[in-house]
């Protein structure tokens, strides 16, 4: 197969909200659609022009066909998702923020996704690949799953690429308690780091970026999302650290859900082009800032143009 430039591990699940801006509770028609964190990552990056993949699992069944024929028409390769006659393919359902807050609401449990395990990645070509990109989402969905990121995370050295891991706390999946310990264990095997300080927070008891910074010394690239603040780059250089920071844009808006992936898409984006640190920040917040205008996971038609890189990913500049 041709070489892929970046390969995105974890769920994508069917996705049900309310036509209108009205609850769940009250709503007589739905909108049928699709999201997941990693496959949103695969697919800005394949609008910006980088050949991505998504690895998965998904069920025999017309939520796995809606999601395979989505993905593809954005560009994304599909060839290393497994189809699973014996498991369903995870839904979820978006309450829409009305003024009380949006909750999102999981059917997940026993899904096709949620039996990765290790041994998928030997099917999967990792050593023609430079980069890997996966969540804490995965590592929660279960025991094989976790185990399966923490693989990958290992491997990456020995194999040659490189490894980057957005935190994606969701507190509907596990505790604080147990997802504390073990998101910093995989977090700090990673070569770059995405969080929220609001997560970091949560799981950590941080409460500024340099608090992350602290707790996590030891990825290249480590990035704290401050919501509609700013985000802060750290940046390691064998025993010192560059610190970068860029205020988030003013916008409407209309839904976050998506915003984070969109953010992690542009900040990879810049990261695997070459650019400076304000750079690539910027085109996480322009990234997000699209997203943010949409109640859909992922808005395509951005707007940011790309610019020329390697085509070879094993040789894209990375600093």
């Amino acid at each position: 197969m041709t070489p892929l430039d970046v390969i995105c591990v974890g769920e994508t699940m069917a996705v049900v909200t309310p036509a209108g801006a009205q609850p769940l509770s009250t709503a007589t028609e739905c909108l049928l659609g699709f999201g997941g964190a990693e496959s949103n990552v695969a697919a800005h990056l394949a609008e910006f022009g980088y050949r991505t993949g998504w690895a998965s699992r998904l069920g025999q069944d017309p939520f796995g066909d809606r999601i395979m024929d989505g993905l593809s028409s954005r560009g994304v390769d599909l060839s290393m998702v497994t189809r699973d006659p014996t498991a369903p393919t995870g839904v979820y359902f978006k309450d829409p923020d009305l003024g009380y807050g949006a909750r999102t609401l999981y059917y997940r449990a026993g899904s096709a996704a949620s039996h990765m395990e290790p041994d998928d990645a030997h099917a999967w070509p990792l050593d023609q690949t430079g980069w890997i990109h996966t969540s804490g989402i995965n590592a929660a969905l279960s025991a094989s799953c976790s185990a399966l990121t923490e693989l990958l995370l290992d491997q990456a050295r020995s194999a040659g690429y490189r490894v980057s891991f957005d935190v994606n706390y969701r507190a509907a999946l596990w505790g604080a308690d147990i997802a504390g310990p073990r998101l910093l264990h995989l977090a700090s095997k990673a070569t770059v780091v995405l969080v929220g300080l609001d997560e970091a927070e949560m799981l950590w008891g941080c409460r500024t970026a340099e608090e992350v910074a602290a707790l996590l010394p030891d990825p290249r690239h480590l990035i704290v999302k401050d919501a509609a603040t700013e985000a802060v780059e750290f940046q390691r250089e064998g025993k010192d650290q560059i610190t970068v920071r860029l205020p988030a844009h003013r916008v409407d808006v209309v839904e976050p859900v998506g915003a984070g992936d969109a953010f992690a898409a542009g900040y990879l984006a810049g990261l695997l082009r070459g650019d400076n640190p304000e750079d690539r920040l910027a085109l996480g917040h322009s990234f997000a800032a699209w997203t943010l205008g949409t109640r859909a996971d992922y808005r395509p038609g951005h707007g940011v143009k790309p610019r020329t890189f390697g085509t070879n990913s094993t040789h894209m500049p990375v600093s």
